[in-house]
């Protein structure tokens, strides 16, 4: 009787894991802080100074983020250090004096949308950089054709 309960607990455990892993919740990407040197387009749309576009899917969403991948692998001072199926962290780093600023994406398979950010890791101004290199990116993917 000891060894049913138990494999009825431990089946329970493993279902509702199972469970929890599959949920579609929206992925989040990190919030800016109140500083000038950030860029997300999670942010609040009426925020001009934090919010940028994301880039609209035009292909498949796979073709779309392959290509980002592609394109932030390309730069000479960009590195992938985490990536998922629908996630990715890289770091920038900056040529003169080597300030490290982070990118982070998401892509959203059901609204056709990667959700893009870009921020630095110090400092107050970054006299618009991060925007500059999510715009060059969103360039490089519109070229191509996988966005908008």
């Amino acid at each position: 009787m000891k060894f049913n309960l138990a494999f009825f607990i431990i089946a329970m455990t493993l279902i509702s894991v199972s469970i929890e892993a599959n949920t579609t919740a929206p992925k989040k990407l990190p919030l800016c802080l109140n500083t000038p040197n950030c860029v997300s387009s999670q942010a609040d749309n009426t925020d001009k100074q934090h919010y940028i576009e994301p880039f609209k899917i035009s292909g498949t969403t796979f073709d779309a983020w392959d290509a980002l991948i592609k394109a932030i692998n390309k730069h000479g001072r960009m590195v992938i250090t985490h990536q998922t199926d629908d996630t990715l962290h890289a770091e920038a780093t900056s040529l003169i004096l080597h300030f490290v600023d982070d990118i982070n994406a998401v892509l959203d398979n059901k609204t056709n949308l990667i959700h893009i950010r870009s921020a630095s890791r110090t400092g107050h101004s970054d006299f618009g950089v991060n925007r500059k290199r999510i715009e060059e990116l969103r360039m490089q993917l519109q070229k191509a054709h996988v966005i908008e």
